[in-house]
């Protein structure tokens, strides 16, 4: 509920809570991990709370299959760069959205969010608010998983510790897309088929750093609490010192930002 009690106050920050005479700028919202599009106590929730607070605004929240039981199991088991696509395809052919539209992503749903902004500049995103997003990647164990007594979430911990950089799990477990261990930093380079794209770990993509320039703010939400996201600093774009899992960096100092 940290997160839902986050996004709100966040719109305001932008500005985004414009009074009924003004023209109100569409928001886009993607859920986290085990989350669906519209579930009453969450998205659904977030969706409701938005628009009464904000009225005559579209909200869409992002649902990836026919259902949101589909929804749910995609967020665990559908490649992330096929997510990404289905998603730039949904924007690109709603006509609310064709003048520009912000976007709010909860814990995964921020850097899927991102990768948008990145991949798919029209309709533009104008906004990106990220809730918890784990930006430069999580790494070891798999804390707090939906439903902690589900054989689904212990076989996720049992697959990614055995091979997270193997060709079938990346391309069919989303959370192995964003594993990110400071151990094994070629293997991540090498093979991470998501989050090592979007972060550019492997050259430099001049049309994603374009477009992630155009956005006109970028807000990170990181929690001072968090138990799901491994380093915490991660939501902020830090990270472990390469070769060791104690000492973290903040943004400014890593390669990332300096190159």
């Amino acid at each position: 509920m940290a997160a839902l009690r986050a996004a709100v106050p966040v719109l305001a920050l932008l500005g985004l809570c414009l009074s009924p005479a003004a023209a109100v700028t569409p928001l886009v919202i993607w859920h986290g991990m085990g989350d669906s599009c519209c579930n009453p106590v969450s998205m659904g929730y977030i969706q409701k709370l938005v628009e009464k607070k904000i009225p005559g605004i579209y909200v869409l929240s992002l649902k990836i299959g026919s259902n949101m039981i589909q929804d749910m199991e995609n967020s665990f088991f559908m490649n992330v760069n096929d997510q990404v696509r289905e998603v730039c395809s949904q924007l690109a052919t709603d006509p609310h959205l064709q003048g520009g539209y912000n976007a709010m992503g909860f814990s995964q749903g921020g850097q899927f969010l991102r990768a948008v902004a990145q991949r798919c500049p029209a309709p533009p995103m104008l906004n990106l608010i990220s809730i918890g997003g784990q930006h430069q990647g999580r790494v070891y164990g798999f804390p707090r998983c939906p439903g902690e007594s589900s054989h689904v979430c212990d076989w996720i911990r049992k697959t990614l510790d055995l091979g997270a950089y193997t060709k079938a799990v990346q391309e069919h477990l989303v959370q192995a897309e964003y594993w990110h261990d400071p151990l094994k930093e070629e293997d991540y380079r090498k093979n991470s088929i998501f989050l090592a794209d979007i972060n550019q770990e492997r050259g430099i993509n001049e049309t994603y750093k374009k477009n992630l320039m155009a956005l006109k703010k970028f807000v990170m939400v990181k929690f001072l609490n968090d138990t799901m996201v491994d380093p915490p600093i991660s939501e902020w774009f830090g990270f472990y010192k390469s070769g060791q899992a104690k000492e973290t960096i903040p943004l400014q100092e890593t390669s990332l930002y300096k190159e």
